[in-house]
């Protein structure tokens, strides 16, 4: 069999009836090139593999895994890239669809790379630690709204589809996992460049508790401060409001 790496954060899933949930999930927008980060045991894989006329890569870490996923399905021969995702290229050619029972200990810096593949994603579908996928989905107003629900929202809808039990898992984790779904927006929101909307958005959290005027005073000029969005708070900003503020920046 194999064995199970805490360093690498793994928790391989068991519930096949989730298993089937996530693929039924990635099913509902069309594909035919597929990505699955951190295959490990197969769980999901081995749906994945019958899914007709979609060119399915996996990317794994794990040299354990990696002989063992191999062995276990010979059809995967020449599909699995030994790496980890944060060190890889668009591993396709045109646009593809990402998914994953991610690695906790590195799933915002997974976010992140998609959010780097924005212009070949069709669909991500992805299991994460439950505040993590809470993060992605909230809205303004909400506690958990931050960086990463800007910077994602800016270019992706996000659907916060289901929460899955510690006992999904083995070994079960710690924590409340959930799945989320992130589809680019037709229409990205207008910002004056990805950039501009990360500085901003960054220097705003970083903070929280302070008006929006002290917490940025850094990046506008003093005459553009005096407008009234910087009584509010970060949180209180839509995702729109701070990609509009980009365009008065310095």
């Amino acid at each position: 069999m194999y064995t199970l790496k805490k360093s690498l954060g793994q928790h391989f899933l068991k519930d096949e009836n989730i298993c089937r949930q996530i693929v039924d999930s990635l099913q509902a927008y069309p594909f035919s090139q597929l990505l699955e980060v951190g295959p490990g045991g197969g769980a999901l894989t081995k749906y994945l593999i019958k899914l007709p006329e979609v060119d399915l890569r996996c990317v794994e870490l794990d040299d354990e895994k990696v002989t063992w996923l191999l062995k276990t399905y010979p059809a995967l021969e020449g599909k699995i890239i030994h790496k980890s995702v944060l060190d890889i290229d668009p591993p396709f050619e045109g646009p593809f669809t990402v998914v994953g029972n991610f690695p906790y200990n590195i799933s915002t810096e997974i976010l992140f790379k998609v959010l780097a593949w924005k212009d070949q994603i069709q669909t991500m579908v992805g299991m994460f630690q439950k505040e993590v996928a809470q993060r992605v989905a909230a809205k303004e107003g909400s506690k958990v709204y931050g960086v990463t629900s800007v910077l994602m929202q800016a270019h992706f809808q996000v659907d916060y589809l289901f929460e899955v039990d510690e006992e999904a898992f083995n070994p079960p984790p710690k924590v409340k996992s959930a799945v989320i779904r992130m589809k680019p927006l037709e229409q990205p929101v207008p910002t004056r460049s990805d950039k501009h909307l990360a500085l901003l958005v960054k220097t705003a959290f970083q903070q929280r508790r302070k008006t929006l005027r002290n917490a940025v005073k850094s990046l506008f000029d003093p005459e553009k401060l005096q407008d009234d969005i910087f009584n509010k708070r970060a949180e209180q900003l839509s995702v729109a409001d701070f990609a509009a503020l980009t365009y008065t920046m310095r």
